[in-house]
């Protein structure tokens, strides 16, 4: 880097701050939106690798699944916590990104989920899509099928009707709020496909369920299911 790039950069920065996403600290590791603490800090489960983890009990009986994972642990008040609200609603594209590779990487290196076939995002009510700007949950299929080097199919399911926020729900309201709230395409590609169903969070699993739920009516449909943060409670 010459001496001009290193002026223009530095000016960039007195008045668009690169600072961490987790703590705020400015000393970052090139093209990363966490330092390097952060990063080392943050609450890695490691689920995919173990079979019937936390999250595949959540779907025991309830839905037939091949694997699920969630990559980390969510706690209220916590970096995790900051991190999770700045992809979905801070507009932080490169961090989901770059926490889609961390999470593509772990699923590659377990083997447990060499069978995908295609990555699925979780949908958006179209409303909802356009009020955020994007899908959080179709940039982290962005970063994952990077390292997994899977196609991503962004219009094989929709939300059909929009729904109230879950978060303040219990579990058997949020199945009843989210329940019949998904549809499938007419001449799905997936026919006979092993599909990763992808979200940012999972509490109850109700709407992984009912979504998944319509996925697996599709003819010789497998599904797995990988999220980015596990929240117990």
């Amino acid at each position: 880097m010459n001496t001009l790039q290193r002026f223009w950069g530095a000016f960039a920065h007195l008045f668009y701050p690169h600072v961490c996403a987790g703590c705020g600290s400015d000393a970052l590791p090139e093209n990363s939106e966490l330092c390097l603490s952060c990063l080392y800090d943050l609450p890695v489960t490691g689920f995919e690798n173990h079979a019937d983890n936390p999250v595949e009990k959540i779907f025991a009986g309830r839905l037939r699944i091949e694997s699920a994972s969630a990559h980390y642990y969510f706690s209220k008040q916590s970096p995790i916590q900051y991190i999770l609200h700045q992809i979905k609603y801070g507009g932080n594209r490169q961090l989901a990104h770059q926490l889609g590779i961390m999470v593509g990487t772990a699923l590659k290196e377990s083997l447990r989920f060499n069978m995908v076939d295609l990555i699925i995002p979780m949908p958006l009510f179209i409303k909802r899509e356009r009020e955020r700007g994007y899908n959080q949950a179709g940039v982290l299929c962005g970063g994952m099928a990077a390292v997994m080097n899977l196609p991503v199919c962004t219009e094989l399911v929709y939300r059909s009707r929009e729904t109230d926020t879950q978060t303040k729900k219990n579990r058997i309201d949020r199945w009843n709020n989210i329940r019949g709230k998904f549809s499938v395409l007419d001449g799905t590609p997936a026919v006979h496909r092993h599909l990763l169903l992808v979200d940012d969070v999972i509490t109850t699993g109700a709407t992984l369920e009912a979504c998944g739920s319509v996925l697996l009516e599709i003819p010789g449909v497998k599904l797995s299911i990988a999220v980015l943060c596990f929240a117990s409670d």
